[in-house]
């Protein structure tokens, strides 16, 4: 048994890496995770047995384990999946991951995931402490409120510090980030991966940008949600991933504003007001 799980994390550990690699991100990340996975291959105790004992702080203190990559594990453990290696394989389902919370059925699934342009229970969970989540159509505050109860519970053991948005990247480094994105996928410049959703000959369309930033980590694709489709923006709206050395994480969506005073300009969403203020600054 304990062969069987530390082999499962070691290949998913492993996968991440190949994965990372083949898209041009940080060597840095690529050593990390196959420093890793060496560490759980050769491990003389069951990581499962481990993780459930000690939760994260056991597995940070394993060799070349750190937090992000400890929270990596539990989720693996958990779900037999690692939502990152799904996103960088461009196969990652939200809407079936967001339909394993108590409460939520397939048609509220789909209107999160396009409403919100999230991926992650854990990014789900910020939006329902933060009154997102209400401003999707089905969810009142009644129902919002035993959705944050459900993530709670199922997220307790594998708690990642996600960054509060005025703790996050700058708007500066999202928008340069986003610069850099566009730029390079329009230029062809990119590696592409073939997502699965709206993809049934499987191309690989999709251009993938890993990138670093004072302090950040970032991964940034275009939008690939139905409403991007819906509305012709799947060559505009860009999701951008970030975390840093202490793994705080997070995403958000920047788009072109077709509205307002900031019409034609590239906004990040939910941080309208400080890009104003960005693009009325002297650095702009």
């Amino acid at each position: 048994m304990a062969q069987r799980a530390n082999a499962l994390v070691a290949d998913r550990l492993r996968e991440a890496a190949d994965l990372l690699e083949q898209q041009n991100a940080n060597p840095f990340r690529v050593r990390a995770y196959r420093g890793a996975a060496d560490t759980i291959a050769t491990l003389d105790d069951d990581i499962e047995q481990l993780a459930d004992q000690g939760g994260v702080e056991a597995l940070v203190a394993l060799p070349q384990v750190g937090k992000g990559i400890a929270a990596a594990i539990v989720e693996i453990l958990h779900t037999g999946r690692w939502t990152q290696v799904d996103r960088l394989r461009g196969v990652l389902d939200a809407e079936h991951l967001f339909r394993t919370v108590p409460g939520i059925g397939p048609e509220l699934a789909q209107r999160i995931h396009d409403s919100l342009q999230l991926d992650t229970l854990e990014a789900l969970e910020v939006a329902a402490h933060d009154g997102r989540l209400e401003s999707v159509p089905g969810v009142g505050a009644r129902r919002a409120a035993s959705i944050r109860a459900a993530l709670g519970s199922m997220l307790s053991r594998r708690r990642v510090h996600h960054a509060p948005e005025s703790d996050g990247p700058s708007v500066a480094q999202l928008l340069a980030v986003d610069a850099e994105y566009l730029r390079k996928a329009e230029a062809g410049e990119l590696p592409t991966i073939a997502p699965k959703r709206f993809n049934p000959e499987g191309t690989a369309w999709l251009p993938i940008l890993h990138s670093t930033g004072d302090g950040w980590h970032f991964t940034a694709l275009y939008s690939n949600t139905a409403r991007a489709h819906e509305l012709g923006r799947t060559r505009d709206w860009v999701v951008i991933y970030f975390y840093d050395d202490h793994h705080r994480e997070g995403q958000h969506t920047v788009v072109t504003e077709t509205r307002g005073a900031l019409i034609g300009r590239r906004v990040v969403r939910g941080l309208e007001a400080a890009c104003r203020a960005y693009y009325e600054s002297p650095q702009a």
